[in-house]
């Protein structure tokens, strides 16, 4: 069975419903293991601002990304634009935006679904109708009796997985069809900062880190009394305009500045850094995206060619694999949108390509956003980019009636 198959078989709304006589199951919400992602207290892995920027960042560049329908060809690879990639690229959800519709997809893959996220997906009279992302809380996986395949159950109704999309992050080592997400490794480093924010947050409101000290001597009367010191600091020390100096008898008083205790005595700083490192190591983004360091333009473009290209390479092969009939085309998302390569060297790459006859004039406007001329539309190649075998019938080398006097 697969997604398709309910249209030959009458289905309604695209996705195959539960067979009559299957016990019922009910709402399903969540699958038993919320523990898992909570840090100590309530806040969980959503909550913590350093883990969530992360994943967030990957799923905005996901989504940012054209969705291409491609097909294999003897020269190459092509793209096609037909209805089908207008329904991918354009409007797969009837409800989102392509970009809103992807950022849902790969937020409950990274964060909300610990590692798995699923589209319902309906069809009408054989044609892609809507992709529904489900919330993670509505989904539960299990595996069949035999072991060998699974269910995925969403609200109460059992599909098959050829009948849902189901996106996998870092499968689980007994069930590899299930992810696991990053739950466990970061569950102490959002526990440390939470913590530390919590520490810095109750440190900033502390009263135990004044600015000045009044040294009072002690014979005064009633000095041990809370009314007695204020009436002592309103009467000479507190002023009604700013700058005004105080009177204060000498032979009673000694004010001293201090230098009260600060977050850098604390080491907080250097043990937040280490644990936004260590989360954007396990997340795999740049420190940077985490407010650690400055941004590194290689490091960035190492980043995504590497991971966030593996990513985008889980949801282009459940597509193609769930969604495409035709076994010359596939769905591919295109990666170098999301290089960070300046005007200048987009104009040197794609304008030596052109004078090498690779790509036309046109292709090389429309890289740096200029609308298409005409006459840009041909390959065309220097005078002196000729074919090794022709190297000695160039003009300037043939005189007085052949290259060979």
């Amino acid at each position: 069975m697969g997604i398709f198959d309910n249209f030959r078989n009458n289905r309604v709304g695209g996705i195959r419903a539960a067979k009559k006589g299957k016990s019922a199951i009910g709402i399903v919400i969540g699958s038993g293991e919320d523990d898992d992602i909570k840090c100590q207290g309530y806040t969980s892995l959503a909550d913590n601002p350093e883990i969530y920027t992360a994943c967030r960042r990957i799923a905005m560049l996901i989504s940012s990304m054209p969705i291409m329908l491609m097909e294999n060809g003897d020269s190459g690879d092509i793209r096609i634009h037909n209805e089908l990639s207008r329904t991918l690229d354009i409007e797969p959800n009837k409800n989102m935006t392509r970009r809103t519709w992807m950022e849902a997809i790969v937020m409950n893959l990274l964060l909300h679904g610990k590692g798995n996220s699923v589209v319902r997906v309906k069809t009408r009279r054989g044609y892609l109708e809507n992709m529904e992302p489900v919330p993670a809380w509505m989904v539960s996986l299990l595996p069949t009796i035999d072991g060998k395949s699974y269910e995925v159950i969403i609200n109460g109704r059992t599909y098959k997985p050829n009948d849902v999309l189901h996106f996998v992050d870092n499968p689980d080592k007994d069930y590899p069809w299930k992810g696991k997400g990053m739950t466990v490794q970061l569950q102490d480093i959002a526990d440390n900062l939470k913590q530390a924010a919590a520490t810095k947050k109750g440190f900033m409101r502390s009263k135990w880190k004044p600015s000045i000290i009044v040294r009072v001597d002690s014979m005064i009367d009633n000095f041990s009394d809370s009314k007695e010191r204020q009436k002592i600091l309103e009467e000479y020390v507190q002023s009604n305009e700013a700058g005004e100096p105080w009177l204060i008898p000498a032979d009673q008083f000694d004010v001293q500045s201090i230098k009260p205790l600060s977050l850098a005595d604390l080491a907080i700083s250097d043990s937040v850094n280490i644990d936004k490192k260590t989360a954007a190591a396990i997340i795999g983004v740049p420190p940077f995206i985490v407010g650690v360091g400055e941004y590194d333009k290689d490091a960035w473009n190492s980043w995504i060619a590497s991971w966030v290209k593996i990513i985008a390479q889980e949801i282009e092969q459940e597509l193609t694999k769930k969604l495409i009939l035709n076994p010359k085309w596939y769905v591919k998302f295109n990666i170098l949108s999301l290089m960070d390569w300046d005007i200048k060297t987009i104009a040197d790459v794609f304008g030596g390509l052109s004078d090498k006859g690779f790509i036309t004039g046109n292709e090389v406007r429309d890289r740096i956003g200029m609308s298409p001329k005409e006459g840009l539309d041909e390959l065309r190649i220097l005078e002196n980019y000729i074919p090794m075998g022709m190297i000695g019938q160039q003009s300037k080398l043939i005189q007085d009636g052949g290259a060979d006097e």
